[in-house]
């Protein structure tokens, strides 16, 4: 059959890079994701053949050859990908095996959305299989960044200070409602949600319940889990303020235990892409709070939740704050990855916090502060200098670099206490 991938309209990715690292030095790799940010397309671009487990073709029957026969359908021109492989998951255990049997790089391109029941898989394929989380398109791989500002640039102190084509609330509003989706970037204003709404429909409806066959979930305690996290989107609510917020604004109530139930079964599918606190200095004497910042793996699915459209958006600037950040930080951790760095968040005991921290593979970070305006720049900078200086006060180390990273504006300068200030619409990995 046809390959997914057409290489002539294929829109490069930024994981692209890592997909071709790695399968340079793992037998196999698997990349995970959200269903829809463009994982088939993305794998089969780099695969010369491919089986898709899901294809309804022949009632399903390439589902029935794989649990019949896991080992065979690896056999092709490779990279080979199995598409949603855990719809079958001795799959994995096949591909360990093959791998180990083969003694190659690069055989196998595994694409999931969702992670089995850890009972079906008998080996973790440590050292054998990669795992590569993929996420809906960034700003940059969108088209609506311009990408004259790279991180990894700005990383090696290469900077130019310029002034750019300015972005308005309102396309900053578009931009978060319409989310990352490769098959959404084109839509229409006043259509831009219905992507997420659908997705999150199904969801509730339908992805929870396949998940686990012997689970029971409940399609309105999910609900109200999915609705008290976009009200907290990028925040470090616990889960007891989850609990909290459900029966303040609900009447049904929910136990501790099930709400880890479902965040488990939630996170499985991908929903969540959140930040961990980071140390500095894990001798430091500066205690850090042990949260994680809350996000959905995109902004728009927070949107769904709380039916926001642009303008509504546009008549809510605190919550929009909340979402711009999240749109931030999905980009951040995207461009991070292609560096081999991972975005973390800082909060400590003393009130100082740091929206974004991007931590090196060298061991060196990145202090970001994220704005909605420019107007709003140098307040954040000076907020930035403040925590770097206690936190080096405290035994930790200093920052590479500091930036500021704002949505409505239209410059991109080094202030004099060295702080690189600049908006999203203008970044890349």
């Amino acid at each position: 059959m046809d390959k997914v991938a057409n290489k002539a309209k294929y829109r490069k990715r930024v994981v692209d890079s890592l997909i071709e690292r790695y399968l340079k030095i793992f037998g196999a790799i698997c990349i995970e994701g959200p269903k829809w940010c463009g994982k088939t397309w993305t794998s089969s671009y780099h695969a010369n053949s491919e089986f898709l487990v899901g294809d309804p073709s022949g009632n399903f029957s390439n589902r029935l050859f794989a649990e019949m026969e896991p080992y065979t359908v690896l056999e092709g021109d490779t990279p080979r990908l199995i598409d949603e492989w855990q719809e079958v998951p001795s799959l994995w255990d096949a591909t360990r095996a093959f791998v180990d049997n083969k003694a190659e790089k690069g055989q196998i391109i595994l694409t999931g959305s969702s992670t089995p029941q850890e009972k079906g898989i008998l080996h973790s394929g440590t050292g054998r299989i990669k795992s590569i989380r993929m996420n809906t398109m960034s700003l940059y791989e969108s088209g609506d960044s311009s990408g004259v500002i790279s991180l990894k640039d700005l990383c090696e102190q290469k900077f130019q200070s310029r002034l750019l084509e300015k972005v308005s609330l309102e396309k900053l509003a578009y931009l978060i409602v319409r989310g990352g989706w490769p098959g959404n970037i084109d839509v229409d204003v006043n259509e831009c949600g219905e992507i997420a709404n659908g997705y999150m429909e199904n969801v509730l409806k339908m992805d929870l319940r396949k998940l686990d066959k012997d689970a029971d979930y409940n399609e309105q305690k999910a609900k109200l889990i999915l609705k008290s996290l976009a009200r907290n989107e990028s925040t470090t609510v616990s889960n007891q303020s989850i609990l909290n917020d459900i029966i303040e604004n609900d009447t049904e109530s929910i136990s501790k235990n099930t709400l880890v139930k479902y965040l488990n079964a939630l996170n499985r599918m991908f929903l969540f892409n959140n930040q961990e606190p980071f140390s500095p200095n894990i001798r430091s004497s500066l205690r850090v709070k042990q949260m994680k910042k809350r996000h959905f793996a995109d902004p728009a699915m927070a949107c769904a939740m709380l039916k926001l459209t642009p303008q509504k958006m546009l008549n809510d600037l605190n919550t929009f704050g909340f979402l711009f950040e999240g749109m931030v930080e999905r980009d951040l951790s995207i461009y991070a990855q292609a560096i081999n760095g991972k975005l973390f968040h800082y909060q400590d005991y003393k009130g100082n916090e740091i929206d974004a921290v991007i931590e090196l593979e060298d061991g060196n970070w990145c202090a970001i502060e994220i704005k909605l305006g420019l107007s709003k720049a140098e307040e954040g900078a000076k907020n930035l200098m403040k925590v770097c200086e206690d936190i080096v006060n405290n035994g930790g180390k200093a920052p590479l670099i500091k930036c500021v990273i704002y949505g409505v504006g239209n410059m991109a300068y080094q202030n004099s206490d060295g702080v690189y200030v600049f908006p999203i619409t203008a970044l890349k990995d």
